[in-house]
C-alpha cells in the first residue's frame, strides 16, 4: 500500500470514528434520538398516511402517559408505607419519581391529538347554540386542564414530603389524600375522553364505570414494570433487593380483577354497546393477548415463593410488553375491525419514544423540581470512592 493509500485510510478511518463520536456524545443524544423518532413518524406517515397513523399515534402517546400518570400513585403509596420506617428512599422509589418528570413532555406531545379529533373521535350530538359541534377546541380545553393538575401534583411529589424516620405528619397525609384523590378523577375523565369515546359502532355508545379504575390500573403497572426494569438494584438485606415482585404481582391481580369485573358486569351478551366493543377485540390476537396475561400472572404469583433480582426483572419486562399490547388493544381495534399489531404501530411506539427522549433534558431544564438526582447508597459509595484523596496539608 503506498503512503497514499494510507493517509486516505487513516483519514476515512478518523472521519468514522468523529461521526461515531458525535452521535454518540451525551450531549447530542437527546437531539439524536429525537431526529429518529421524528424519521420514524414520518415513515408511518408515508407507508399508511394520516388517517391510518392517528390511532396508531394515539395508543403510542397512552403508554408514554402510562409513565408518569401510573407512576404517581405508585410513588404516593411507597412513600406513606415508607414514612415508617427508618431507612433511605430505595432505588425503586426514586426512578419512580424519575418518570414523573414525563408528565410535561406527555403534555407537549399531546398537542397533534386535538388536530386529529375528527379522525379519531366521533362528533358529540349537537348541544345548546351548537357548540358540541367544536369536539376538538373542548378536547383540547380538557386536556390542558388535565396536564395543569397533573404536571402540579408531579412537581409536588418529585422530592419526598418528610423523613423516612420521622412520624407521619397531617400535612403528608394530605399530600397522599389530596393527590390520590384528584389523580383518581383526572385519570376517570382522562380515560373517558381519550380512549371510550373513540370512534366505534355508529349508533352504539359504551359506558363502564370501571373503565377509568382499570385504565390507572394498568398504568400503574406498567409503570412499575418498566420502573423495576431501569432501577438498579438496592444494597442491604435480601428482603430490601427482593421486594419488588411482591408490589408488582399484586397490581397484576388487582388490574385482571378489574378487568374481569368489567366484562362480567357489563352483560356483554346482554348489552350492544359492550358487545360492539369487545367484538373486534375478541379475536385470535385478542385471545392471545388474554391468555399472555394470564400466564403472566400465574408466573408472577408463583415466583413470589422464590424471589430474585433476575425473575422479577423477568415478570416486569413480560409485564411491559403485555401492557403495551393492551393499551394499543384499547384504541386501535375500532379503526380496524380487529386487533392486530402493524408495522406503523411499531414505527409510532418507537417515533413518541424518540421524541420523549430528546424532549425531557429540555423539560427539566424548564421544571428543575422534576430533575430528580437519586440518593441511593450504592451511588453515594461509587461517588465518595470516585473522589480524589486528599493528603492532610497538601
Amino acid at each position: 500500500m503506498s503512503v497514499q493509500e494510507k493517509g486516505g485510510a487513516a483519514r476515512k478511518a478518523a472521519g468514522a470514528k468523529s461521526a461515531r463520536g458525535y452521535f454518540l456524545d451525551p450531549a447530542r443524544r437527546p437531539a439524536a434520538a429525537f431526529l429518529a423518532g421524528l424519521c420514524c413518524l414520518l415513515a408511518a406517515a408515508h407507508l399508511a398516511g394520516l388517517v391510518k397513523l392517528a390511532p396508531a399515534y394515539l395508543a403510542a402517546w397512552i403508554c408514554l402517559l402510562a409513565l408518569p400518570a401510573g407512576a404517581l400513585p405508585v410513588v404516593i403509596m411507597i412513600e406513606r408505607a415508607d414514612a415508617w420506617r427508618p431507612q433511605p428512599e430505595t432505588a425503586l422509589l426514586e426512578t419512580l419519581r424519575g418518570l414523573l418528570a414525563l408528565m410535561p413532555v406527555a403534555a407537549l406531545l399531546s398537542l397533534p391529538i386535538p388536530f386529529a379529533a375528527a379522525l379519531l373521535y366521533s362528533p358529540p350530538p349537537d348541544g345548546p347554540f351548537g357548540l358540541a359541534r367544536l369536539p376538538a377546541v373542548f378536547l383540547a380545553a380538557r386536556l390542558g386542564l388535565y396536564f395543569v393538575l397533573w404536571t402540579g401534583l408531579a412537581l409536588l411529589f418529585a422530592r419526598r414530603g418528610g423523613e423516612p424516620w420521622g412520624k407521619a405528619g397531617r400535612m403528608d397525609d394530605g399530600r397522599a389524600v389530596l393527590g390520590l384523590g384528584l389523580h383518581t378523577v383526572i385519570g376517570t375523565l382522562a380515560a373517558f375522553d381519550l380512549v371510550m369515546s373513540v370512534k366505534g359502532v355508529p349508533g352504539l355508545r359504551f359506558h363502564a364505570s370501571a373503565f377509568g379504575l382499570l385504565t390507572m390500573a394498568a398504568w400503574s403497572s406498567l409503570a412499575l414494570a418498566a420502573a423495576i426494569l431501569v432501577a438498579p438494584p438496592d444494597v442491604g438485606p435480601a428482603r430490601r433487593r427482593h421486594d419488588r415482585l411482591t408490589p408488582l404481582a399484586v397490581m397484576l391481580l388487582v388490574w385482571a380483577g378489574l378487568h374481569a369485573v368489567q366484562f362480567l358486569m357489563l352483560g356483554v351478551a346482554a348489552d350492544p354497546g359492550a358487545a360492539a366493543w369487545y367484538r373486534p377485540r375478541a379475536g385470535a390476537s385478542g385471545r392471545a393477548l388474554l391468555l399472555a396475561g394470564a400466564a403472566l400472572i400465574g408466573l408472577a404469583a408463583l415466583l413470589t415463593l422464590r424471589p430474585g433480582e433476575n425473575r422479577t426483572r423477568l415478570v416486569a419486562a413480560l409485564a411491559v410488553g403485555v401492557h403495551l399490547a393492551e393499551l394499543f388493544w384499547f384504541v386501535t381495534p375500532a379503526f380496524r375491525g380487529s386487533f392486530r399489531l402493524t408495522v406503523v404501530d411499531g414505527l409510532a411506539l418507537a417515533g413518541i419514544a424518540g421524541l420523549a427522549a430528546g424532549l425531557a433534558p429540555l423539560v427539566r431544564r424548564l421544571f428543575p423540581g422534576l430533575a430528580v438526582t437519586p440518593a441511593w447508597p450504592g451511588r453515594e459509595r461509587r461517588s465518595r470512592a470516585a473522589e480524589p484523596v486528599r493528603v492532610p496539608g497538601a
